[in-house]
Protein backbone atom coordinates (compact mmCIF):
# COMPACT_ATOMS: atom_id res chain seq x y z
CA UNK A 1 0.00 0.00 0.00
CA UNK A 2 1.14 3.54 -0.77
CA UNK A 3 -0.45 6.95 -0.23
CA UNK A 4 0.27 9.72 -2.75
CA UNK A 5 -0.79 13.35 -2.64
CA UNK A 6 -0.16 16.68 -4.32
CA UNK A 7 -1.22 20.32 -4.03
CA UNK A 8 -0.45 23.53 -5.96
CA UNK A 9 1.66 26.55 -5.05
CA UNK A 10 0.33 30.12 -5.34
CA UNK A 11 0.87 33.70 -6.50
CA UNK A 12 -0.32 36.41 -4.11
CA UNK A 13 -1.84 39.51 -5.72
CA UNK A 14 -2.74 41.76 -2.78
CA UNK A 15 -3.16 41.80 0.97
CA UNK A 16 -0.16 39.69 1.93
CA UNK A 17 1.13 39.90 5.53
CA UNK A 18 -2.34 41.04 6.61
CA UNK A 19 -3.11 37.32 7.00
CA UNK A 20 -0.80 37.06 10.04
CA UNK A 21 -2.80 37.07 13.29
CA UNK A 22 -3.58 39.54 14.83
CA UNK A 23 -2.73 42.10 12.12
CA UNK A 24 -5.96 41.64 10.18
CA UNK A 25 -8.07 42.33 13.26
CA UNK A 26 -6.94 45.97 13.17
CA UNK A 27 -7.96 46.79 9.58
CA UNK A 28 -11.36 47.09 7.92
CA UNK A 29 -12.32 44.68 5.14
CA UNK A 30 -9.09 42.70 5.51
CA UNK A 31 -8.70 40.24 2.66
CA UNK A 32 -5.90 38.54 0.75
CA UNK A 33 -6.24 37.88 -2.98
CA UNK A 34 -4.26 35.06 -4.60
CA UNK A 35 -4.40 32.28 -7.18
CA UNK A 36 -3.10 28.72 -7.35
CA UNK A 37 -0.53 27.86 -10.02
CA UNK A 38 0.37 24.56 -11.63
CA UNK A 39 3.68 24.27 -9.81
CA UNK A 40 3.00 21.38 -7.46
CA UNK A 41 4.37 19.78 -4.35
CA UNK A 42 3.90 16.04 -3.99
CA UNK A 43 4.65 13.23 -1.58
CA UNK A 44 4.23 9.52 -1.11
CA UNK A 45 4.04 7.48 2.09
CA UNK A 46 4.99 3.80 1.99
CA UNK A 47 4.44 1.95 5.27
CA UNK A 48 7.18 -0.39 6.48
CA UNK A 49 6.97 -3.61 8.48
CA UNK A 50 9.56 -2.36 10.96
CA UNK A 51 9.79 0.87 12.92
CA UNK A 52 12.33 2.63 10.72
CA UNK A 53 11.48 6.08 9.35
CA UNK A 54 13.14 7.20 6.12
CA UNK A 55 12.65 10.76 4.85
CA UNK A 56 13.63 11.86 1.32
CA UNK A 57 13.35 15.05 -0.71
CA UNK A 58 13.89 14.63 -4.45
CA UNK A 59 14.17 18.35 -5.21
CA UNK A 60 16.68 18.93 -2.40
CA UNK A 61 18.50 15.63 -3.10
CA UNK A 62 18.50 14.98 0.66
CA UNK A 63 17.70 11.98 2.84
CA UNK A 64 17.75 11.14 6.53
CA UNK A 65 16.69 8.08 8.46
CA UNK A 66 15.81 7.10 12.00
CA UNK A 67 15.59 3.67 13.60
CA UNK A 68 12.32 4.57 15.32
CA UNK A 69 9.85 7.35 16.05
CA UNK A 70 11.53 7.81 19.41
CA UNK A 71 14.87 8.42 17.74
CA UNK A 72 13.29 10.96 15.38
CA UNK A 73 11.65 12.78 18.30
CA UNK A 74 14.90 12.98 20.24
CA UNK A 75 16.92 14.39 17.34
CA UNK A 76 18.21 17.94 17.93
CA UNK A 77 18.17 18.96 14.28
CA UNK A 78 16.70 17.75 10.99
CA UNK A 79 17.87 17.88 7.39
CA UNK A 80 14.21 17.81 6.29
CA UNK A 81 12.27 19.60 9.04
CA UNK A 82 8.95 19.86 7.16
CA UNK A 83 8.83 16.11 6.83
CA UNK A 84 10.19 15.36 10.30
CA UNK A 85 7.80 17.67 12.15
CA UNK A 86 4.80 16.19 10.32
CA UNK A 87 5.89 12.68 11.32
CA UNK A 88 6.37 13.85 14.90
CA UNK A 89 2.81 15.13 15.06
CA UNK A 90 1.02 12.20 13.42
CA UNK A 91 3.18 9.65 15.29
CA UNK A 92 2.42 6.56 13.19
CA UNK A 93 2.61 3.21 14.97
CA UNK A 94 4.67 1.66 12.18
CA UNK A 95 7.70 2.67 10.17
CA UNK A 96 7.44 4.46 6.86
CA UNK A 97 9.22 5.92 3.89
CA UNK A 98 8.16 9.51 3.17
CA UNK A 99 9.26 10.90 -0.19
CA UNK A 100 8.60 14.52 -1.18
CA UNK A 101 9.12 16.76 -4.18
CA UNK A 102 8.53 20.45 -4.89
CA UNK A 103 8.33 22.16 -8.28
CA UNK A 104 8.82 25.57 -6.64
CA UNK A 105 12.38 26.92 -7.00
CA UNK A 106 14.32 27.56 -3.80
CA UNK A 107 13.01 30.63 -1.98
CA UNK A 108 10.58 31.42 -4.79
CA UNK A 109 7.99 33.04 -2.52
CA UNK A 110 5.17 31.02 -4.10
CA UNK A 111 4.48 29.04 -0.91
CA UNK A 112 6.28 25.83 -1.73
CA UNK A 113 6.73 24.99 1.96
CA UNK A 114 3.09 25.73 2.83
CA UNK A 115 1.87 23.65 -0.11
CA UNK A 116 4.20 20.80 0.88
CA UNK A 117 2.84 20.76 4.41
CA UNK A 118 -0.74 20.60 3.11
CA UNK A 119 0.37 17.78 0.82
CA UNK A 120 2.08 15.83 3.61
CA UNK A 121 -0.59 16.41 6.25
CA UNK A 122 -3.27 15.45 3.73
CA UNK A 123 -1.45 12.19 3.04
CA UNK A 124 -1.11 11.32 6.74
CA UNK A 125 -4.75 12.27 7.33
CA UNK A 126 -5.78 9.74 4.67
CA UNK A 127 -3.37 6.99 5.73
CA UNK A 128 -4.09 7.12 9.46
CA UNK A 129 -7.81 7.88 8.98
CA UNK A 130 -7.64 10.77 11.45
CA UNK A 131 -10.69 12.34 9.84
CA UNK A 132 -9.55 15.96 9.96
CA UNK A 133 -11.65 18.30 7.78
CA UNK A 134 -9.66 20.38 5.32
CA UNK A 135 -9.75 23.50 7.51
CA UNK A 136 -8.25 21.50 10.39
CA UNK A 137 -5.52 20.29 8.03
CA UNK A 138 -4.78 23.96 7.24
CA UNK A 139 -4.58 24.85 10.92
CA UNK A 140 -2.24 21.94 11.55
CA UNK A 141 0.04 22.77 8.59
CA UNK A 142 0.20 26.42 9.63
CA UNK A 143 1.10 25.54 13.21
CA UNK A 144 3.81 23.09 12.13
CA UNK A 145 5.36 25.73 9.87
CA UNK A 146 5.34 28.22 12.76
CA UNK A 147 7.14 25.65 14.93
CA UNK A 148 9.85 25.31 12.29
CA UNK A 149 10.25 29.01 11.44
CA UNK A 150 9.82 30.14 15.08
CA UNK A 151 7.84 33.18 13.96
CA UNK A 152 4.09 33.66 13.36
CA UNK A 153 2.86 32.49 9.97
CA UNK A 154 -0.02 33.78 7.87
CA UNK A 155 -2.96 31.68 6.70
CA UNK A 156 -3.32 32.70 3.04
CA UNK A 157 -0.60 30.44 1.61
CA UNK A 158 -2.48 27.25 2.47
CA UNK A 159 -5.80 28.00 0.77
CA UNK A 160 -4.61 27.74 -2.86
CA UNK A 161 -3.05 24.39 -1.90
CA UNK A 162 -6.37 23.32 -0.37
CA UNK A 163 -8.77 24.50 -3.08
CA UNK A 164 -6.90 25.68 -6.19
CA UNK A 165 -8.40 28.44 -8.33
CA UNK A 166 -8.52 32.19 -7.76
CA UNK A 167 -9.38 33.17 -4.20
CA UNK A 168 -10.30 35.88 -1.76
CA UNK A 169 -9.30 34.94 1.78
CA UNK A 170 -11.58 36.91 4.09
CA UNK A 171 -9.88 37.72 7.40
CA UNK A 172 -12.49 38.54 10.05
CA UNK A 173 -12.92 38.51 13.79
CA UNK A 174 -15.37 35.62 13.50
CA UNK A 175 -12.99 33.49 11.45
CA UNK A 176 -11.23 33.02 8.15
CA UNK A 177 -13.16 32.18 5.00
CA UNK A 178 -12.06 31.37 1.46
CA UNK A 179 -14.31 32.59 -1.36
CA UNK A 180 -13.70 31.73 -5.02
CA UNK A 181 -13.37 34.74 -7.35
CA UNK A 182 -15.19 34.07 -10.64
CA UNK A 183 -12.39 35.00 -13.03
CA UNK A 184 -11.96 33.10 -16.29
CA UNK A 185 -8.63 31.29 -15.84
CA UNK A 186 -7.48 31.72 -19.50
CA UNK A 187 -8.07 35.48 -19.20
CA UNK A 188 -5.75 35.73 -16.19
CA UNK A 189 -3.22 33.32 -17.70
CA UNK A 190 -2.93 35.39 -20.88
CA UNK A 191 -1.96 38.39 -18.74
CA UNK A 192 0.43 36.60 -16.36
CA UNK A 193 4.22 36.40 -16.49
CA UNK A 194 6.01 34.90 -13.48
CA UNK A 195 9.76 35.43 -13.17
CA UNK A 196 12.20 33.80 -10.74
CA UNK A 197 14.99 36.22 -9.78
CA UNK A 198 16.98 33.95 -7.48
CA UNK A 199 17.14 32.82 -3.87
CA UNK A 200 16.17 35.66 -1.48
CA UNK A 201 18.75 36.95 0.93
CA UNK A 202 16.21 37.40 3.75
CA UNK A 203 13.81 34.51 3.29
CA UNK A 204 10.99 34.59 5.84
CA UNK A 205 12.34 37.63 7.68
CA UNK A 206 10.64 40.60 6.02
CA UNK A 207 7.11 39.67 7.12
CA UNK A 208 8.16 39.13 10.72
CA UNK A 209 10.02 42.45 10.91
CA UNK A 210 6.95 44.29 9.63
CA UNK A 211 4.68 42.34 11.97
CA UNK A 212 6.79 43.36 14.97
CA UNK A 213 6.64 47.02 13.94
CA UNK A 214 2.85 46.77 13.59
CA UNK A 215 2.43 45.12 17.01
CA UNK A 216 4.77 47.69 18.58
CA UNK A 217 2.43 50.44 17.39
CA UNK A 218 4.41 51.94 14.49
CA UNK A 219 1.88 54.44 13.10
CA UNK A 220 3.47 54.57 9.65
CA UNK A 221 3.30 50.79 9.23
CA UNK A 222 -0.29 50.77 10.52
CA UNK A 223 -1.30 53.44 7.98
CA UNK A 224 0.42 51.56 5.19
CA UNK A 225 -1.50 48.41 6.08
CA UNK A 226 -4.74 50.40 6.13
CA UNK A 227 -3.92 51.27 2.52
CA UNK A 228 -2.92 47.69 1.63
CA UNK A 229 -6.18 46.37 3.12
CA UNK A 230 -8.19 48.88 1.11
CA UNK A 231 -6.26 48.02 -2.06
CA UNK A 232 -6.80 44.27 -1.60
CA UNK A 233 -10.53 44.82 -1.00
CA UNK A 234 -10.75 46.94 -4.15
CA UNK A 235 -8.72 44.43 -6.19
CA UNK A 236 -11.12 41.67 -5.27
CA UNK A 237 -13.93 43.78 -6.70
CA UNK A 238 -11.95 44.66 -9.83
CA UNK A 239 -11.24 40.98 -10.52
CA UNK A 240 -14.88 40.07 -9.98
CA UNK A 241 -15.76 42.66 -12.67
CA UNK A 242 -12.83 41.59 -14.90
CA UNK A 243 -11.68 45.21 -14.80
CA UNK A 244 -8.05 44.67 -15.75
CA UNK A 245 -7.13 48.35 -15.94
CA UNK A 246 -8.20 48.86 -12.34
CA UNK A 247 -6.52 45.60 -11.30
CA UNK A 248 -3.25 46.84 -12.82
CA UNK A 249 -3.51 50.22 -11.09
CA UNK A 250 -4.15 48.55 -7.75
CA UNK A 251 -1.26 46.14 -8.27
CA UNK A 252 1.12 49.06 -8.81
CA UNK A 253 -0.26 50.83 -5.76
CA UNK A 254 0.02 47.73 -3.56
CA UNK A 255 3.66 47.27 -4.55
CA UNK A 256 4.40 50.91 -3.71
CA UNK A 257 3.01 50.63 -0.18
CA UNK A 258 4.63 47.24 0.40
CA UNK A 259 8.08 48.66 -0.40
CA UNK A 260 7.48 51.45 2.11
CA UNK A 261 6.81 48.87 4.82
CA UNK A 262 9.88 46.77 4.06
CA UNK A 263 12.55 48.25 1.77
CA UNK A 264 14.40 44.90 1.81
CA UNK A 265 11.51 43.32 -0.10
CA UNK A 266 13.03 44.46 -3.39
CA UNK A 267 16.45 44.16 -5.07
CA UNK A 268 18.29 45.98 -7.85
CA UNK A 269 17.34 43.24 -10.31
CA UNK A 270 13.67 43.34 -9.31
CA UNK A 271 13.51 47.15 -9.62
CA UNK A 272 15.24 46.95 -13.00
CA UNK A 273 12.84 44.29 -14.30
CA UNK A 274 9.77 46.20 -13.14
CA UNK A 275 10.98 49.36 -14.89
CA UNK A 276 12.22 47.67 -18.07
CA UNK A 277 9.12 45.58 -18.69
CA UNK A 278 6.83 48.62 -18.68
CA UNK A 279 8.07 49.44 -22.18
CA UNK A 280 7.30 45.90 -23.32
CA UNK A 281 3.72 45.82 -22.06
CA UNK A 282 3.79 45.15 -18.33
CA UNK A 283 1.10 47.21 -16.57
CA UNK A 284 1.89 46.21 -12.98
CA UNK A 285 4.21 43.99 -10.96
CA UNK A 286 4.93 42.86 -7.42
CA UNK A 287 7.15 40.43 -5.56
CA UNK A 288 5.61 37.16 -4.40
CA UNK A 289 5.76 36.42 -0.69
CA UNK A 290 8.24 38.12 1.61
CA UNK A 291 10.52 39.18 -1.24
CA UNK A 292 14.21 39.99 -1.11
CA UNK A 293 14.46 37.83 -4.25
CA UNK A 294 12.30 34.90 -5.29
CA UNK A 295 9.50 35.38 -7.83
CA UNK A 296 7.95 38.50 -9.31
CA UNK A 297 4.45 38.54 -10.79
CA UNK A 298 3.91 40.74 -13.85
CA UNK A 299 0.44 41.67 -15.12
CA UNK A 300 0.75 42.39 -18.84
CA UNK A 301 -1.36 43.80 -21.64
CA UNK A 302 -3.17 41.37 -23.95
CA UNK A 303 -0.71 40.14 -26.57
CA UNK A 304 2.37 41.29 -24.62
CA UNK A 305 3.09 38.08 -22.70
CA UNK A 306 5.77 36.72 -25.06
CA UNK A 307 7.43 40.10 -25.43
CA UNK A 308 7.64 40.66 -21.67
CA UNK A 309 8.85 37.11 -21.02
CA UNK A 310 11.63 37.42 -23.62
CA UNK A 311 12.82 40.69 -22.09
CA UNK A 312 12.88 39.20 -18.59
CA UNK A 313 14.92 36.23 -19.78
CA UNK A 314 17.33 38.56 -21.59
CA UNK A 315 17.87 40.51 -18.36
CA UNK A 316 18.93 37.38 -16.48
CA UNK A 317 15.82 36.12 -14.68
CA UNK A 318 14.05 32.81 -15.31
CA UNK A 319 10.48 32.85 -16.63
CA UNK A 320 8.28 30.13 -15.13
CA UNK A 321 5.51 28.94 -17.41
CA UNK A 322 2.44 28.78 -15.17
CA UNK A 323 -1.30 28.39 -15.47
CA UNK A 324 -4.07 28.61 -12.90
CA UNK A 325 -4.33 25.31 -11.03
CA UNK A 326 -8.08 24.55 -11.01
CA UNK A 327 -8.07 22.15 -8.05
CA UNK A 328 -6.35 21.83 -4.73
CA UNK A 329 -5.18 18.92 -2.60
CA UNK A 330 -5.54 15.46 -4.14
CA UNK A 331 -4.83 12.31 -2.13
CA UNK A 332 -4.87 8.74 -3.45
CA UNK A 333 -4.52 5.35 -1.84
CA UNK A 334 -2.60 2.98 -4.12
CA UNK A 335 -2.76 -0.76 -3.41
Amino acid sequence: MRITSQSPCRVDLAGGTLDIWPLYLHHNNAVTVNFAVNRYTSCSITPRNDGAIILRSRDLAAEESFASLEELRSAKKYKLPLLAYAVRFFAPETGLELDSHSEAPAGAGISGSSSLLITICGAFNKWLNTGYPIERVRELAQNIEAQILRVPTGCQDYYPAMYGGISAIELRADGIRRVAIPVEAPDLESRTVLAYTGVPRNSGINNWEVTKLHIDGDKKVHRNFDQIAAIAHAMRGALERSDWNETARLLREEWSFRKKNAPGITTELIDHLVAATRRAGSVGAKVCGAGGGGCVFFLVEPGAKTRVAELIAKEGATVLDVKVAPAGLKVKLVK
